[in-house]
């Protein structure tokens, strides 16, 4: 049986932190690696010394390679369109699209073109946090329930105690992606939270699993305490003090803004526009739009300790905790391997020429990839923004840069490593997948004993029903239909489809029992068996 898509999900944005920040066996040995210590770096701390010093010019020479590595991956990967920018020593050094907003059509990319950052979308709002934080209006220790009065997890101990920096850095207990079944269901965002007391909890500040509506819960109780929504705070203390006119956490904006890309799939090895993402119920971990001209001021603010064009955005100590390690995020698979690590919002590495590397991908299935990388001591940060689902294009061209920033040449296939990190997103889910149907099925019982309304504390209420001989499935606040289709005694399937969590060709089991039912695709944590409480 296949791993849950959500976990394979969890294990490879781990795994592409931990490319991001070079953090595979390569040879290291270089002429500059056993150069003296230039003059600049005799006058740093030990611990801001890199292994690698960077010649004069290098960073000018890795710009100059953009526009052609940039093409390369166009041509590799035919994705629709692409923005790259850079910043350097507090200027946005190059800004640049390629391709087009929408397949078959001729509206080009350019460098004000907005995109959904998907989960770049968390560092960002950690930047908003920070803000917050270095006001006095919360701490990163502040406890969530003091915020959120009816905020718990299914321990009273963790509950009390959690705090939003705990949820900033994955390490609440929660599950992988907890909640985000729910979303696809048309759950909102105070349902899902509503839910958290029901999830198992893996141990509490010692252990890292990624949650979207986790950091959420941390962000809602972040506005709370501020009295404004999540979006009007965003624009308040980051957008719109950086000049980032172009930059919204609201879907309407997004949806409104005339010069915007539209996120597309990969069917049958071409890129089609088929649906659109709204991440508005986890608007702080997945729901900005922006330009990359916009995230490019946003980088330089963060490359300059909070400071931007000589004015102080966000509090140098406040942001500090958040690019600094909270919890290992890709432990060391062996004695000689860098570990990766996440801070509140921000992937958290170390280079092979020594250099801290802050980094952050995003990624829509339904159409969207993104990817930052910083190297602070150099005063260096690139971002690439797509919109085509994520297969590693923007992970592999800031690898790249960051290769020739740091030694002047590219030392790795990137794009094949990040493929095959991403490869998993599209494999289907479920036991059945791929398996022919039994030869010589046990017969169902009557149809009508298996229709009625089932009921779950997690999911609600389901609806099974005998359309004309077929049994429908009705589940969620969208009132999402499935038709079951009969598989070996009481066992049904269904594919599961729509939605930024199921991969085409995603198979779910629903299997009878007197009393009820289990959904195999919503059993992950458990919670997918619904007790049947009343006749259709």
């Amino acid at each position: 049986m296949r791993a849950p898509r959500r976990r394979r999900i969890g294990a490879a944005l781990a795994l592409v932190a931990t490319l991001s920040a070079g953090c595979v066996s390569v040879d290291t040995d270089s002429p500059t690696s056993s150069a003296p210590a230039s003059p600049e770096s005799r006058s740093l701390t030990p611990p801001q010394v890199a292994g690698v010093d960077i010649p004069d010019g290098q960073v000018d020479d890795a710009v100059g390679r953009l526009d052609d590595l940039a093409r390369e991956l166009m041509d590799r990967t035919a994705i629709p369109g692409m923005a790259v920018a850079v910043v350097h020593r507090g200027e946005i050094v190059y800004a640049k699209g390629f391709g087009v907003r929408e397949a078959g059509r001729d509206a080009a990319v350019d460098a004000d073109t907005v995109f959904q950052l998907a989960s770049m979308s968390k560092p960002l709002g950690a930047t908003v946090v920070a803000h917050q934080v270095g006001e006095g209006v919360i701490g990163w220790d502040t406890p969530v329930i003091e915020r959120l009065p009816g905020f718990a997890l299914a321990d009273p101990y963790v509950t009390s105690r959690v705090t939003v920096g705990d949820l900033y850095a994955h390490r609440s207990g929660l599950p992988d992606h907890a909640g985000d079944e729910l979303e696809d269901l048309g759950f909102d965002r105070e349902q899902v939270f509503d839910r958290f007391r029901l999830l198992p909890l893996g141990p509490f500040r010692d252990s890292y699993e990624y949650t979207n509506f986790g950091l959420t819960a941390a962000a809602q109780a972040v506005a709370d305490a501020s009295g404004a929504d999540w979006a009007d705070l965003s624009a308040r203390v980051l957008y719109e003090p950086l000049g980032m006119t172009s930059t919204s956490s609201r879907f309407e904006d997004y949806e409104a803004r005339p010069n915007r890309a539209v996120g597309h799939q990969l069917v049958d090895g071409d890129y089609v526009a088929r649906a659109v993402r709204d991440p508005d119920a986890q608007s702080p971990a997945g729901g900005v739009s922006a330009s990359v001209t916009d995230v490019a001021r946003w980088l330089t603010m963060l490359l300059g300790d909070g400071e931007y064009q000589g004015r102080r955005i966000v509090d140098a100590d406040a942001l500090l905790p958040a690019v600094s390690p909270q919890a290992v995020s890709s432990p060391p698979g062996t004695v000689d391997s860098r570990a990766g690590f996440y801070g509140y919002g921000f992937n958290v590495g170390t280079s092979p020429a020594g250099r801290v590397t802050l980094s952050h991908s995003g990624a829509f299935s339904l159409g969207a990839a993104t990817a930052f990388t910083a190297l602070p001591s150099a005063d260096v940060a690139i971002v690439a923004l797509t919109n085509a689902a994520p297969i590693g294009v923007p992970e592999t061209l800031a690898a790249e840069f960051a290769d020739l920033v740091q030694f002047g040449e590219i030392r790795e296939d990137w794009f094949a490593l990040y493929e095959k990190a991403f490869a998993s997103f599209d494999d289907p889910k479920g036991s059945l997948v791929g398996r022919p149907a039994p030869t010589n099925p046990a017969p169902a019982r009557p149809l009508g004993q298996y229709t009625g309304v089932y009921t779950s504390e997690y999911y609600g209420p389901a609806r099974i029903d005998d359309r004309a001989g077929t049994l429908v499935l009705t589940i969620g606040p969208a009132g999402q239909t499935y038709r079951l289709d009969h598989w070996d005694g009481d066992v049904f399937t269904f594919p599961i489809y729509g939605g930024e969590n199921a991969p085409d060709g995603t198979i779910s089991t629903a299997t009878f029992t007197p009393d009820g039912v289990t959904f195999e695709y919503w059993n992950e944590n458990g919670l997918g068996t619904f007790t049947r409480t009343g006749a259709s």
